[in-house]
């Protein structure tokens, strides 16, 4: 018997129809949008080129180096994380072109833990070369011929780390030893758990005046558990491996570290962290890392950035940079202008150094020329606001020393292609009100008729 075909299709699945076609993006997006003019003029042939050596050539094939790059750039220009700059990628088909996609994606293109992987991969070699491209946007002889003046300041760039007290640097010794023996099984001889929950207590409502020497006493009491626990650990894992010999050996400064001592730890996770007094008001010190820009004073074009490792003396740091601009441009560098912070002994030769100082001998027209190059340097103040708000300088959330030099470059490059793209909105806006007030003024037409 057989049955109705009707009844039959009722049956079947319901399955939307495959998808055909896809649309190419540059067929609906404005080819005079600001993404669109930066990713064309960014040479990507020479970023594959240079990045190129850096994979294999056997197995799983690569990421687009377009793509990762591109939108690493997208994360810093628009001041995105590694997980909001993919979100942003699905819902822009311009992020999507400015990458290089063809057609529309509605998938991440890879997962947001590769962009870590990539960082470690080009260094800080590598985000120089992506630094530079940003410069020649601008072209290479306007480049050139206003380096022979530049601006140069350093600023701190904070690391992600809470505010380093000795209670938390010591309960978080206490966390790692018992880790440690948890993940290698080692029996501790005490855990003391009811004793440093006890303590914790005790140090909760440590400002109030009746409980200050409870809080110093506690506070020992504290660092002697930690004390004891770390010895129990590196007793009982004696030969030390390999794996935790950086670890235990950075527990071992933070317990022993004195107040007055130099270089002390001020976070376990990131023990390169400086405090760093650059006398501000509002926030006395910082505790991250010294960065160096150096900027023109016709385009405001930033032509060096360079993170700089221990808490050097602004005056010491002077050299490098210029040595950076100049290796990055091209261009021979007459005048730098700085603050008073950078007392040279010597000098640096053929480099003339400008800051605000008292000349007896001085005329009055090279003074007021001098004070003129000074008041213009006070302008960097602001592009570094813009670089810490903006291009996610104001906190560093890259791991170690080269973290900190790659977040200090993207950040300068972000910075430059931001400009550029904004130069370009000008333009554009200036091309169309020119035709507006030049095209012939049509006579009003009744609309009521």
């Amino acid at each position: 018997m057989i049955k109705n075909p009707l009844i039959m299709l009722k049956k079947l699945p319901v399955q939307p129809q495959l998808e055909m076609f896809k649309t190419v993006l540059e067929s609906f997006i404005n080819p005079e949008h600001e993404l669109c003019l930066l990713a064309k003029e960014i040479d990507w042939a020479s970023l594959e080129k240079e990045f190129a050596p850096l994979y294999g050539t056997v197995g799983r094939p690569s990421i687009p180096i377009r793509t990762i790059v591109g939108l690493l750039l997208l994360k810093q220009i628009y001041n995105l994380g590694d997980e909001t700059v993919m979100e942003r990628y699905i819902d822009s088909p311009y992020c999507q072109h400015f990458c290089g996609e063809i057609y529309f994606q509605y998938k991440y293109p890879f997962d947001p833990s590769d962009f870590v992987h990539f960082r470690k991969r080009i260094g800080e070699e590598g985000m120089k070369k992506i630094f530079k491209q940003s410069i020649d946007l601008f072209g290479k002889e306007k480049v050139q011929k206003e380096v022979k003046e530049v601006r140069v300041d350093t600023t701190v760039q904070e690391k992600n780390i809470t505010f380093p007290t000795d209670r938390k640097l010591t309960e978080k010794v206490i966390d790692h030893c018992k880790r440690i023996a948890r993940k290698e099984g080692i029996t501790l001889k005490r855990t003391y758990t009811f004793e440093i929950r006890k303590l914790k207590q005790q140090l909760r409502f440590a400002r109030k005046p009746k409980n200050m020497r409870k809080h110093i006493k506690a506070q020992k009491k504290l660092h002697g558990i930690a004390f004891k626990l770390y010895r129990d650990v590196v007793s009982q894992l004696n030969p030390i491996p390999m794996s935790y010999k950086e670890e235990l050996d950075v527990l071992y400064r933070v317990l022993t570290q004195q107040r007055d001592d130099k270089n002390k730890v001020y976070s376990i996770h990131e023990p390169e962290v400086l405090c760093i007094s650059k006398g501000k008001e509002h926030k006395q010190y910082e505790f991250g890392n010294k960065s160096s820009f150096a900027y023109t004073r016709g385009s405001g074009i930033i032509v060096g950035a360079m993170a700089i490792e221990g808490n050097a003396y602004d005056g010491h740091t002077l050299k490098p940079q210029l040595e950076q601009v100049k290796e990055l441009t091209g261009g021979r560098i007459r005048k730098a202008i700085v603050d008073k912070g950078y007392q040279v002994k010597g000098g640096i030769r053929g480099v003339d150094i400008v800051m605000p100082k008292n000349l007896k001998r001085e005329s009055y027209y090279l003074k007021k020329k001098r004070e003129e190059r000074c008041r213009s340097r006070a302008g960097i103040e602001g592009l570094i606001s813009h670089l810490k708000h903006d291009h996610r300088m104001i906190r560093n959330y890259l791991s170690g020393t080269a973290g900190d030099q790659i977040n200090t470059l993207l950040a300068a490059t972000a910075y430059n292609m931001k400009k550029w793209m904004r130069l370009k909105r000008e333009e554009i806006l200036t091309l169309i009100l020119r035709w507006i007030f030049q095209a012939p003024i049509l006579a009003p037409v009744n609309i009521l008729r």
